[in-house]
């Protein structure tokens, strides 16, 4: 077995992946966030997750009874750069290291951006030597040149500015009185639109800004006259058209290559429709349920480690 884990800044996620890589269970947990803020403090992240991760792991155990591991694999950074920090992924790598250490197993490490495209790999059988990927969360919104291999080898090309497509949702949802994590909520209000609201969209060659945005939505809302749902799917559609706009640009100066698409906010439906509708090239999404943050990308790299050697 091949255990993953991942503590990001709002979800605690075990996986684990057989010797053929198939998934045998994958288990997660919100972290809570009081109603009416933006977000956690990291300080607050880690304390949550080091009370999620035993009973993740105690809910792992009732379901596969013991585990016999082969190594475990850790989300440690939020990208595979050098200076890559955040509080909250220390705990998920405390914890591995100390499980690891105590089967006498590798301990692999990996990005929690790598993660991702992993996880999107593995759950559409996904392969191809070099591809786009467009790993959009409330955390990451970059456009990515990827070459497989033995590891990926990952090269920024553009992506956002300022906030990210997962902030512009959340900032707004939260304005609209939603729950936090906004973007299931704010989906869901969107579907009832009759219309989307038109909003700004701010893009220069592979280069994004959503704050412009943003605030044109704070005003609209501010105001106390526009549709809630129809707002809603005025930030799905701007998000969606600027995501189209920088592959569009990447693909002019770069040349076409497919395009993976994985993170939170690509589990919404409207977006995933219209780019594969308006983009042109071949588009592939991860499946929605590992789309969002999770574990399933950390086991299939200690899977492939493993079974490479």
């Amino acid at each position: 077995m091949f255990l993953g884990i991942d503590t990001s800044c709002y979800t605690t996620s075990l996986a684990v992946l057989d010797n053929q890589g198939r998934l045998l269970a994958d288990k997660r947990k919100l972290l809570p966030v009081a109603a009416g803020r933006r977000g956690l403090r990291q300080s607050e992240g880690v304390f949550l997750h080091l009370q999620h991760l035993p009973q993740l792991m105690e809910a792992l155990a009732a379901q596969l009874g013991p585990l016999s591991l082969s190594a475990v694999g850790v989300s440690s950074r939020p990208r595979p750069v050098e200076g890559s920090y955040m509080p909250v992924f220390t705990a998920g790598t405390s914890f591995a290291r100390v499980l690891a250490a105590a089967c006498g197993i590798p301990c692999l490490q990996l990005s929690h951006q790598e993660g991702h495209l992993l996880a999107g790999m593995w759950s559409i059988g996904f392969a191809a030597d070099g591809f786009y990927a467009l790993h959009v969360s409330g955390g990451t919104t970059e456009l990515l040149a990827v070459q497989a291999g033995d590891t990926l080898q990952i090269t920024l090309v553009g992506g956002t500015q300022d906030l990210h497509a997962g902030q512009f949702i959340d900032r707004t949802g939260v304005a609209l009185g939603l729950p936090f994590p906004a973007g299931p909520h704010l989906e869901a209000l969107a579907k009832t639109a009759a219309q989307a609201v038109q909003i700004p969209v701010s893009v220069k060659g592979c280069i994004l800004s959503f704050s412009g945005p943003e605030s044109h939505v704070q005003r609209l809302l501010a105001d106390g006259k526009a549709d809630k749902a129809a707002v809603a799917r005025g930030v799905e559609h701007c998000i969606a058209e600027s995501l189209r706009r920088i592959i569009c640009h990447a693909g002019q100066e770069q040349g076409n290559k497919p395009v993976l698409f994985v993170g939170g906010v690509m589990a919404n439906q409207y977006i995933r429709s219209y780019l594969a509708e308006h983009l042109p090239g071949q588009c592939f999404f991860a499946e929605t349920a590992y789309a969002g943050d999770n574990a399933v990308g950390a086991a299939y790299y200690a899977w492939q480690k493993v079974n490479r050697r």
